[in-house]
């Protein structure tokens, strides 16, 4: 009998200690498992995003371009770069202009040989089938070419284009 009242108790005492997360991260409490983001000047995008790719970062910059086309995606720009950043939720026109602190997961797509044999295969069958036209063909064939041309003026097996996937934002003007 002895042991199932201590039992008890040791499971209310762990019971009413137990904190929901969403509260303290509402309250403004650090957790155990906060992480620092590295803030890094968006005209040094291109030469350190290689070392955040999966990685959280964050960047001021201009919104010069909310698309359009489902407002998934803007571009965050200064003097020296331009920054594609997708994202799950549609983004509000009204940061057109505006200066932000956004952060971001730094993802990128790698083009390689193989990346361009499907390019050119992508190519061929939607100018089969009429999708594209002659002047669309040549266009990314051209393209294409023109991926191949960097990697061996460099020489390297693949060309790195990175961009971020929203987190979050805070305008700061």
């Amino acid at each position: 009998m002895r042991e199932i009242i201590i039992a008890m108790i040791l499971i209310a005492t762990i019971i009413s200690c137990k904190t929901d997360k969403k509260e303290v991260e509402k309250a403004g409490i650090p957790t155990a498992k906060t992480t620092e983001v590295t803030s890094i000047n968006i005209d040094d995008f291109d030469l350190k995003a290689g070392d955040f790719v999966n990685q959280e970062i964050a960047l001021t910059g201009i919104v010069d371009h909310v698309c359009k086309h489902g407002g998934k995606k803007l571009l965050l720009v200064s003097d020296g770069a331009k920054i594609h950043v997708t994202s799950e939720e549609r983004f509000d026109d009204k940061l057109i202009g505006s200066e932000i602190t956004l952060s971001g997961i730094v993802k990128e797509e790698r083009i390689d040989e193989a990346y361009c044999l499907k390019m050119e295969n992508d190519n061929i069958k939607n100018h089969s089938e009429g999708k594209y036209n002659n002047d669309d063909f040549k266009k990314k064939k051209k393209h294409i070419e023109e991926y191949r041309d960097e990697m061996k003026q460099k020489n390297v097996d693949h060309l790195s284009n990175y961009s971020l996937q929203y987190v979050s934002h805070n305008e700061t003007k």
